[in-house]
Parts: structure tokens; sequence; C-alpha cells
């Protein structure tokens, strides 16, 4: 778990992508391949991080671009908690 946990801080930190965007990318392709929680989430971590809901949209439409319509509804699964409204 130790070797995962510091791969993940390697991946995600700041660098020539600011954090925020890897998130964004992260979020967009679990949304891309099924992951709700994985969503979630992101999703969650990358407002943490800076990110607009518009961002978030944003990253979620590449995604349905990319992997189909799938994408649209594991991507609002995935945020349902996250913006209740």
């Amino acid at each position: 778990m130790d070797c995962l946990q510091a791969s993940e801080e390697f991946v995600y930190a700041d660098g020539a992508l600011p954090r925020k965007m890897k998130l964004l990318i992260a979020m967009a392709y679990d949304a891309a391949h099924g992951v709700t929680n994985g969503v979630r989430s992101l999703a969650s971590q990358v407002m943490k991080a800076g990110a607009t809901k518009e961002e978030i949209a944003e990253a979620l439409r590449v995604a349905y671009l990319l992997g189909g319509i799938g994408s649209v509804y594991i991507g609002s699964q995935g945020l349902k908690d996250v913006f209740p409204e």
C-alpha cells in the first residue's frame, strides 16, 4: 500500500501538467471506462484542487466524445453525490 500511495502522489504531483489537470484527465478516463466510484472520488479531489463545475463538465464532454454515451451516464452517477442539486 505504501508503494501505491507513493506512486499516486508522484503521478498527481504538479509538474508540466498541474495536479488539477491530471485529476480531470483521470476523472474523464474513469467516466469513459465505467468507473462510477472513481468519477465520484476524483471529482471531489479535483474540486479541492480548485476545479470549477464548468471544468468538470468539459472534461466529461471529452470522455463522451472518446468513450461514448455511457460516459455521460457514469459521469452523472458519479457526480450526483458531489453536486446534489
